[in-house]
């Protein structure tokens, strides 16, 4: 494989590299923590801890889930569905660093 061209200058990457999946939609779960009046309130109390505390702490596990299940579910897609700018790709870049430091 020909080593990597460097970009040109003036040249700018038009793909960001993020990837959308309906599953991306499950981050937005997290988000409900930043509606506080939904649940600015007293009670009911658990352990003596006020609703509005013990909600915002049942979240912290419910949103590592959430981020969890995006991760296992989108990790194996690629980055970019095409590359017309006949770049090579991040794998590309990866593989020939590789075999570089086998030989």
């Amino acid at each position: 494989m020909p080593p990597a061209q460097p970009p040109r200058a003036g040249s700018h990457d038009h793909g960001s590299g993020l990837r959308w999946n309906a599953w991306n939609l499950v981050l937005l779960a997290p988000l409900l923590m930043l509606v506080t009046p939904w649940f600015n309130f007293d009670g009911p109390r658990l352990v003596g801890l006020p609703f509005f505390y013990w909600y915002q702490l049942a979240f912290v596990p419910v949103s590592a889930i959430c981020v969890a299940i995006v991760y296992v579910k989108t990790k194996d897609e690629p980055t970019s569905a095409t590359d017309h700018s006949g770049r090579p790709t991040v794998d590309d870049l990866d593989s020939s660093t590789s075999d570089r430091r086998k030989r």
